[in-house]
């Protein structure tokens, strides 16, 4: 079996006239947690839907353990900014929703993952009832339910307050690790992604195109404290002038 799970060769991706992504190629290693940055409108959230089959490439292609993906792919797990709960179901039910519609009804697994996300006591909450972070904890385990290869994590944490984002990156590196699941995570937290990846991309200005990747060997486990790690400020400094040009592109049209 190829270390190469996901891939995209030569992809471009237009809405009418507007090209969002140009002859972009990257592949993700097996159990790699990759973090796209760059401005706004440059293709981030476009190259997820093509991951996760919402969409299809104008050209090029995108492949999942070296096959085309030409549909819905459940072996690609999205996690949304928005949360998209029902509210009319409990935590629980919430979380096996999708084992359910395919017939699965396994209430330990359900256990679980509550267990993991560290919200049990909350299995017959309803949505209404939970605070952000831990909406956002129930999401996460939704997707997880499905037992994904691949977790494609469209900003997950952008809406949360501070103290509650940097404790969610830490769990998220955890059971992405206690899990063994490879990341693909957008964020345009440059502090959040030297925190989680072990690699950073950065995109172009659209049309989206990989301008720079970036290893990111700082020390695991990660916490708060990574900031005071020896180089953090220069690999910041130098993520942060790459996206800067991009950015500066854009507000430039």
């Amino acid at each position: 079996m190829s270390d190469i799970i996901l891939s995209a060769q030569n992809v471009t991706k237009s809405f009418g006239d507007v090209v969002a992504l140009d002859r972009l190629t990257l592949d993700v290693t097996r159990g790699e947690f990759i973090v796209l940055v760059g401005a706004s409108g440059c293709g981030k959230s476009t190259l997820l839907n093509l991951f996760a089959g919402f969409d299809a490439p104008t050209e090029g292609r995108v492949e999942l353990d070296g096959r085309p993906i030409t549909g819905v792919e459940p072996r690609c797990g999205m996690v949304f900014q928005n949360y998209a709960l029902f509210d009319w179901l409990t935590v629980a039910r919430n979380i096996g929703f999708g084992p359910r519609m395919r017939g699965i009804d396994d209430a330990g697994r359900i256990t679980d993952l509550l267990r993991l996300i560290g919200i049990e006591d909350f299995a017959d909450h309803y949505p209404r009832q939970l605070s952000g972070g831990m909406k956002q904890r129930v999401a996460l385990a939704r997707t997880l339910a499905n037992d994904p290869d691949v977790l494609l994590c469209d900003e997950p944490f952008a809406a949360l307050d501070a103290m509650t984002r940097q404790v969610l990156q830490g769990e998220l590196s955890r059971i992405v690790e206690t899990a063994g699941k490879t990341c693909l995570f957008i964020t345009h937290s440059i502090d959040e992604a030297l925190l989680l990846a072990d690699r950073i991309v950065v995109l172009s200005a659209r049309p989206g195109r990989v301008k720079t990747t970036l290893e990111n060997d700082l020390p695991r486990p990660r916490t708060a404290d990574v900031q005071l790690s020896e180089g953090y400020l220069d690999r910041k400094r130098a993520i942060w002038e790459s996206v800067q040009e991009e950015v500066l592109a854009s507000m430039r049209g």
